[in-house]
Order: C-alpha cells, then sequence, then structure tokens
C-alpha cells in the first residue's frame, strides 16, 4: 500500500512538473510573439513618420527663408515625430538595427532642412532608405517566434 501511494504521489509531481514546463514554454511563446508584434509596430510608425519627412522634404519653400507658408511650423513636429519613432526601434529592436535607421534618420533630416546640395530628395535617400529597409527586414527575420 505504501508503495502504490509513493507511485502515485511520484506520478502527481511528474505530471505536474510536466505542466509547469509546458505553461513555460507557453508563456515564452506568447511574450515573443508580443515582442515581435512591438518591433513591427515600431518599424511601421518609423516608416511612416520617415514618409511624412519625405514629402516636408519635397514640399519646402525654395528660396528658404522666413517661415513661408508655416512650412516650418508644420514640419518641426514631424521631425520630433520621426526622432521619436526611432527611439522606439533603438529601444524594441535589435542592435544591428541602429546604425541604418540613424543614419536614414540624419539623412531625412539634411533632406528636409535642405542640407543636401543640388541633389535631388529621392536621390539622396535612396542608399540610407534601402539600407534601413534591408536591416530592418533581416532583424525581423531573425527574431525570435
Amino acid at each position: 500500500m505504501a508503495l502504490g501511494g509513493g507511485l502515485t504521489a511520484f506520478t502527481q509531481r511528474a505530471t505536474q512538473r510536466s505542466a509547469e514546463r509546458i505553461e513555460r514554454r507557453r508563456q515564452a511563446v506568447a511574450t515573443a510573439e508580443a515582442r515581435r508584434a512591438e518591433q513591427v509596430q515600431a518599424i511601421k510608425d518609423f516608416i511612416a513618420c520617415a514618409q511624412k519627412a519625405e514629402r516636408a522634404a519635397y514640399r519646402r519653400p525654395q528660396p528658404w527663408g522666413d517661415d513661408e507658408d508655416s512650412w516650418m511650423t508644420r514640419t518641426s513636429p514631424v521631425m520630433t515625430e520621426l526622432w521619436i519613432a526611432e527611439r522606439a526601434v533603438v529601444l524594441l529592436c535589435a542592435a544591428t538595427l541602429q546604425p541604418p535607421i540613424h543614419n536614414y534618420g540624419r539623412e531625412l533630416n539634411q533632406a528636409v532642412w535642405r542640407e543636401i546640395g543640388d541633389s535631388e530628395v529621392n536621390e539622396f535617400l535612396e542608399e540610407p532608405k534601402a539600407a534601413f529597409m534591408a536591416a530592418a527586414r533581416t532583424a525581423l527575420a531573425s527574431a525570435p517566434e
């Protein structure tokens, strides 16, 4: 009888441990999925902000002068939003994404404030944008699922 009780207790403990391991794995998967969703959203938010900044660069009045047509007043919040979105990506995503996103943001800033000489906005941004997109794809592909 003592042997039967011992086997029952052993079986119950083994079952409990197995259930606890399964629950830990389930929680780990749920956490990884939530983290990936946050990363995807942060990257999407940055891309949306980058598009707004690029549009602002195309709309910049020439020649540069006072706050013509309130362009600067409308553009400053766009650039602030871009820098906040960049910081979110830096916080949430792989460290390998930091150099390309910083470079792309810096180049966007130069394009918006026309520190690009005679270059066209799209030509000036082509390389840093492509590098960022490639790094983002790689970071998301290697993110734990």
